[in-house]
C-alpha cells in the first residue's frame, strides 16, 4: 500500500481550499467565493487553477520550507554563539548586541539574539522582576536637579583596588558625570562637584543621602541654638556658598534614578572595562572621558522645557577657596596656629584673635582673616606619643627601718627588784 503524502497547512489555507473545491464542484461561483474568503476574483481563478494542475498543494505559499532572504547566513549565527558564550555570556542582550556590532560587525537585534540563544539552549543574562514603586515625574527644566551618590564596587573585577564612583545624574535629561575615587569621603565630594560645576554650571539643588561627608550629625552649638541653626558639613556648607539647595533624601529608593544609574554601570561599565584590561583608578577615569560622552549620547532624555537653568561656572581659583575644608582656630600669642596636629607661624602682626584655616583640594593650608589671606609658615608638627604595648607595673617597695628604730632593739625582760618582789608578795 502506498504512502500518502501529509500536507501541513493552516486553519486559513484549510478554510481556503474547502471554498475552492466547492467552486471547481460548480456549487459557487467564483464571484461568490471571492467574497467569502476575502480575496479578489482574479486571485480565486489563480488559486484554481493552481489546485487543477498541483493539486492541494498549490493552496500553501510558495516560500514555505524556503529560507527567508533576510535570514542571517549560518557561519554568522554559529559565530555569534560562539562569541556569545566565550565573551558575552554575563552581558545583557541589549549590551551583547551593542559589542558584537562594534567590536566584530556583526548587526542583530537583541531578539533575534535570544531566539537563538533559546533554540540552541544557552543561558543568558535576564531581568529580574522589580517591586512596584510610585513613578515620579522628572523635572522640567535641565540642572534644575542633580542626584549625587557614591557607589562602593568591586569595578575592576579583583584586577586591581576597590574603589567609588561618584556619580552625577541630571534629574530632566539623564545625563551622566562621575569619576573614580579611592573613597568617599569630603575632598572626593568636593573635587567631582568642582569638575561637574567647570563642565556644566552650578544647577539648581541637589539630591543626597545622609551619609556624613554629605550631612551633619553633631549636636548643635550654643551659637547654632540661638541662631536656629542646624550643624551643616562641609561639604553642605561649600554648597550654600554656592547658593546650591541641599535635600536629603531619607530612603534610597527615594533617589532612584542615581540607583538604578549605579546598576547600569555596574552591569555595562565594569565589562567596557575588562574588555580593555582596566586595573587602576588612574586608567579608570582617563576610560571615562570617552566612555561617558557616548553614554550619554545613547541614553540622554530630552528635557520638558529647553531652559538650562545651570548658572555660569565661578572663576577657577574662586571655587577653590568655596570647595574646601574651613576651620577656625585661636591666634596664640606667639602668632603660632596649631591645625591637625601642625604648628603654622604668622609672619604678621595682625589683631586676630581667631583665623580660618583652609584645606584646598591641592593640599595646601591657606590661612586668612576678614577675607584677607595671611602669610605663614610651618615650623613644627606636633609629635605623637606612642603607647607600649604593655602598661607599666610599679610594685611597692619594703620599707627598712633604721638601725636605732625600737624594731631593730634586742629585747632584755628588765629584772624586778627586792621591794618590787615583796610588794608583789
Amino acid at each position: 500500500m502506498a504512502e500518502k503524502d501529509m500536507i501541513t497547512m493552516s486553519r486559513t489555507e484549510a478554510k481556503t481550499l474547502h471554498i475552492i473545491h466547492q467552486a471547481l464542484d460548480k456549487k459557487i461561483t467564483q464571484v461568490e467565493a471571492a467574497g467569502i474568503i476575502g480575496l479578489s476574483d482574479r486571485q480565486i481563478r489563480r488559486l484554481i487553477k493552481r489546485v487543477r494542475s498541483e493539486g492541494d498543494d498549490g493552496i500553501c505559499h510558495r516560500s514555505r520550507g524556503k529560507a527567508s532572504n533576510r535570514c542571517v547566513p549560518k557561519k554568522i549565527k554559529e559565530k555569534t554563539l560562539r562569541l556569545f558564550t566565550e565573551r558575552y555570556k554575563d552581558f545583557n542582550l541589549v549590551h551583547a548586541t551593542e559589542k558584537l556590532f562594534e567590536l566584530h560587525g556583526i548587526a542583530i537585534n537583541d531578539e533575534t539574539l535570544r531566539l537563538w540563544l533559546n533554540k540552541a539552549a544557552v543561558s543568558y543574562k535576564k531581568r529580574k522582576a522589580r517591586k512596584h514603586r510610585r513613578w515620579r515625574e522628572r523635572k522640567a527644566h535641565y540642572g534644575e536637579l542633580v542626584q549625587i551618590d557614591g557607589s562602593h564596587h568591586d569595578w575592576f573585577e579583583g584586577r586591581g583596588p576597590v574603589c567609588v564612583f561618584m556619580g552625577y545624574i541630571d534629574d530632566a535629561t539623564g545625563t551622566v558625570s562621575g569619576r573614580f575615587y579611592d573613597y568617599e569621603g569630603v575632598m572626593p565630594a568636593m573635587d567631582s562637584m568642582k569638575r561637574y560645576i567647570k563642565r556644566y554650571g552650578i544647577p539648581q539643588s541637589v539630591y543626597l543621602d545622609k551619609h556624613t561627608t554629605y550631612k551633619s550629625w553633631a549636636e548643635p552649638t550654643i551659637e547654632e541654638q540661638l541662631a536656629d541653626q542646624k550643624p551643616m558639613s562641609h561639604f553642605e556648607k561649600s554648597l550654600a556658598e554656592l547658593g546650591i539647595d541641599v535635600i536629603h533624601a531619607n530612603s534610597p529608593q527615594a533617589k532612584g534614578r542615581v540607583e538604578r544609574l549605579f546598576k547600569t554601570l555596574q552591569d555595562r561599565l565594569v565589562k567596557e572595562m575588562r574588555l580593555v584590561g582596566i586595573k587602576s583608578v588612574e586608567e579608570a577615569n582617563e576610560f571615562l572621558k570617552g566612555y561617558l560622552p557616548k553614554y550619554n549620547r545613547q541614553f540622554r532624555k530630552k528635557a520638558v522645557s529647553e531652559a538650562d537653568l545651570h548658572l555660569p561656572a565661578p572663576h577657577s581659583r574662586e571655587l577653590d577657596r568655596i570647595l574646601c575644608i574651613k576651620e577656625e582656630r585661636t591666634v596664640r600669642n606667639d602668632f603660632t596656629v596649631l591645625h591637625n596636629g601642625t604648628l603654622y607661624q604668622i609672619e604678621e602682626a595682625t589683631r586676630a584673635q581667631k583665623v580660618q584655616v583652609e584645606e584646598r583640594l591641592d593640599g595646601t593650608v591657606h590661612i586668612s582673616y576678614q577675607n584677607r589671606e595671611l602669610r605663614y609658615q610651618e615650623i613644627a608638627r606636633k609629635q605623637s606619643i606612642e603607647l607600649k604595648a604593655e602598661p607599666l607595673i610599679y610594685k611597692k617597695k619594703g620599707w627598712t627601718p633604721l638601725p636605732e628604730h625600737p624594731w631593730k632593739q634586742r629585747y632584755k625582760p628588765k629584772r624586778k627588784t627586792k621591794e618590787q618582789l615583796s610588794i608583789a608578795i
